[in-house]
């Protein structure tokens, strides 16, 4: 039976971090059509929630059904798949790596962009964590493009083995190699705050209101851009539901007992549910 309101419908959903329970529960409230409706993920699709494994597969197998953008806890799964990352205590991704078809759902992964224009919403971009002031979508989409050959190439590993690292922390259009595409993937996937001469604070993760003086959220960064947006992003559950003069923030701390949310792209409408998962135990 179709809605009401839409036949056809995309939505784009914040972390889902393993969380498959708040997952389906979030389709079923939304009334997803398999067959109509096209989802859009804000990447960390994996880790610290119970259900890592069940939640790629299941998101792989709705085809062109489903788009996601890579986070920063997808990359950390790549990793340790090739023995480029530390395991941590709260990780919840070693059933993937462990896997009969963990192979198959890694190699998919890798091949994931850091960043997509969405449809319906005029010059929209979803991406992880952001995007610098300075880049336009456009570039923004070149960049994606580069680590995307790069991590779907036959030498992906190699880069893996350099992806972990702080430097450098400022954008420079003259840069290459693996410090480019480091840093691309750190904005992509990691940026909260700036500085206000360009440099990324890749420490600071809790609310902007409480953060010390010289560091102000990415998104309060005078955009050089100013037509473009909005920009849909995730991964700062500190800030919660999110809507600003730049976009959207989606990340709701699903993981952490909060709850996972859906943006409708045709309407802006957001839909939640509350965790249906028990909360993931704090990281210190």
């Amino acid at each position: 039976m179709f809605r009401l309101d839409f036949k056809m419908a995309n939505y784009v959903i914040g972390d889902v971090q393993g969380c498959l329970d708040s997952l389906l529960k979030l389709l079923e409230k939304i009334r997803f059509d398999a067959q109509a409706d096209v989802l859009w993920f804000a990447g960390d699709l994996v880790n610290r929630g119970p259900r890592s494994l069940d939640t790629l597969r299941f998101i792989k197998n709705l085809g062109e059904r489903a788009y996601t953008v890579l986070g920063n806890h997808d990359l950390h799964l790549l990793a340790l798949w090739c023995s480029s990352g530390r395991t941590h205590e709260a990780d919840t991704i070693a059933e993937i790596v462990n896997a009969a078809d963990g192979e198959e759902l890694v190699n998919w992964l890798r091949t994931q962009p850091l960043a997509l224009q969405l449809p319906e919403l005029k010059n929209a971009l979803l991406a992880h964590a952001g995007i610098l002031s300075e880049w336009s979508f456009q570039q923004a989409l070149e960049l994606s493009a580069e680590v995307q050959r790069t991590l779907s190439g036959p030498n992906w590993k190699a880069f893996m083995a350099e992806l972990y690292g702080n430097k450098p922390n400022r954008w420079d259009n003259t840069l290459v190699g693996f410090d480019r595409l480091r840093l691309v993937v750190n904005v992509f996937t990691r940026m909260r705050m700036v500085r206000d001469d360009g440099k990324i604070d890749f420490k600071y993760k809790l609310e902007p209101a409480d953060a010390p003086p010289d560091l102000k959220p990415w998104f309060d960064a005078p955009r050089q851009f100013p037509g473009e947006g909005p920009i849909i992003f995730g991964h700062w559950s500190t800030l919660g539901m999110l809507k600003n003069k730049v976009g959207y923030c989606l990340d709701t701390g699903c993981v952490w007992g909060g709850q996972l949310t859906a943006l409708r792209l045709e309407d802006e409408k957001v839909f939640q549910v509350n965790a249906v998962e028990p909360p993931a135990p704090t990281v210190h």
